[in-house]
């Protein structure tokens, strides 16, 4: 089994990646689980939502402690919560950020950095990553198609916003596919 803990603050669409990456996996053939962990419940507060992929019925039921990858939605949360805790010895960190990292990763853990926001900001007109990053990590991990993507993102949104999230995530999955 395969988990991947996603870190944003409310509001950022955190829950909706999770939900979004879990059926773009199962489209793709394996069975996928998502869910959130909410603290205090309102707007810019931390939040984690996660996934799991297994290629048979999943039946744990807990958080993920443990993941196998990471996204971090606003890189504003690594001074405020420990987001690599438990990271496994050959994960990848995905963090939207425009800076170099000023921050440690563990030891054997891949960080792949992206300034998702601008891609956002650029594509949708608001600084929404989550579609941005779901592209990222799609490239990143190779855990969903970017057609099995695609398809989640056509059934979540219509017309012309399902187009610009389209566009984001494709712009993420080919920035950090040409930076490997």
């Amino acid at each position: 089994m395969r988990e991947l803990r996603i870190h944003g603050r409310g509001g950022q669409g955190s829950v909706t990646a999770a939900e979004l990456i879990a059926v773009a996996a199962f489209e793709g053939g394996v069975f996928s689980q998502a869910f959130p962990a909410f603290g205090v419940e309102r707007r810019g507060a931390p939040v984690q939502a996660f996934v799991r992929f297994d290629d048979k019925r999943i039946r744990l039921r807990s958080q993920v402690y443990e993941p196998d990858y990471i996204i971090v939605q606003d890189s504003t949360l690594i001074r405020d919560v420990n987001v690599f805790m438990g990271v496994r010895k050959g994960g990848i960190v995905i963090v939207n950020t425009e800076k170099k990292p000023d921050f440690q990763v563990p030891d054997g853990v891949k960080l792949i950095t992206i300034d998702a926001t601008s891609i956002a900001l650029r594509v949708l007109g608001l600084p929404i990553t989550n579609t941005t990053l779901m592209g990222a990590f799609a490239a990143a991990t190779g855990e969903i198609q970017f057609a099995a993507l695609e398809n989640a993102l056509n059934h979540r949104f219509k017309g012309e916003l399902a187009a610009k999230n389209i566009t984001a995530a494709k712009t993420a999955f080919d920035t950090v596919r040409g930076a490997a």
